[in-house]
């Protein structure tokens, strides 16, 4: 099991079942626990320092939300991602981020887009210093503040729901990526568009960079099943 990165986050306002059940969730989409690797309650709880029964809470929780599957006489393993998996959730992405970029554009402040233009530098200042953990921190503030101008909270609510997926995805592609550079700029036109609150121009640059991260997603994972 190669989780030298699992690690217990104390928190005294959590109980220690969902402290356990948030690293363990947050190992598999970080992808220090990868697709198909099998999650050993008595590695596990010596890793974090607990007992096995809130391991046994948290695979069980992860099961439900997708992440864990639990397989007869085998036991738990980390759920794997078919090319159906990554298509769904990339085709709802776009949409979504075309329709949350054209909003944004139509009701953004001035303040948050000196806020996101700056965004979009930290993003290439943190590829260009190769800092994968800043990579993914300035990715996430750069589509979460879009999000945010739309004013849209059903909007969020529903893009709130894929976040732990879309996650994986985000990994995988920075992770892999060898178009750094097509990411910088691609982050730079949707700031454009939104400043210059060109709607349209805004939504499709939007959906355009996920459809590329979706094309380059299946091609890198082209040996995986079509289905579980």
């Amino acid at each position: 099991m190669e989780n030298d990165f699992l690690e217990l986050k104390l928190d005294n306002y959590k109980p220690l079942r969902e402290i356990v059940f948030e690293s363990v969730r947050g190992a598999i989409i970080s992808g220090v626990l990868k697709p198909g690797e099998r999650l050993m309650e008595v590695q596990l709880a010596e890793k974090l320092g607990v007992s096995r029964t809130p391991i046994r809470e948290a695979i069980r929780k992860l099961e439900l939300e997708g992440l864990v599957i639990m397989m007869p006489r085998k036991g738990a393993y980390v759920a794997d991602l078919s090319l159906k998996d990554i298509t769904d959730v990339l085709e709802i992405r776009a949409a979504l981020e075309g329709l949350a970029a054209g909003l944004a554009a139509l009701r953004i402040t001035d303040e948050e887009i000196e806020e996101l233009e700056l965004n979009a530098l930290q993003f290439h200042q943190a590829l260009e210093a190769d800092d994968f953990d800043m990579i993914v921190q300035k990715d996430i503030e750069f589509h979460d503040r879009i999000f945010k101008a739309t004013r849209n909270d059903k909007l969020l609510q529903i893009t709130n729901n894929l976040r732990e997926q879309v996650q994986r995805f985000r990994i995988m592609y920075i992770n892999k990526s060898n178009k750094s550079k097509d990411l910088a700029k691609e982050h730079y036109e949707i700031a454009e568009a939104i400043s210059k609150r060109n709607i349209d121009m805004a939504e499709k640059i939007a959906k355009k960079h996920i459809e590329n991260a979706e094309k380059y997603i299946l091609t890198m994972a082209g040996n995986m099943p079509e289905n579980h």
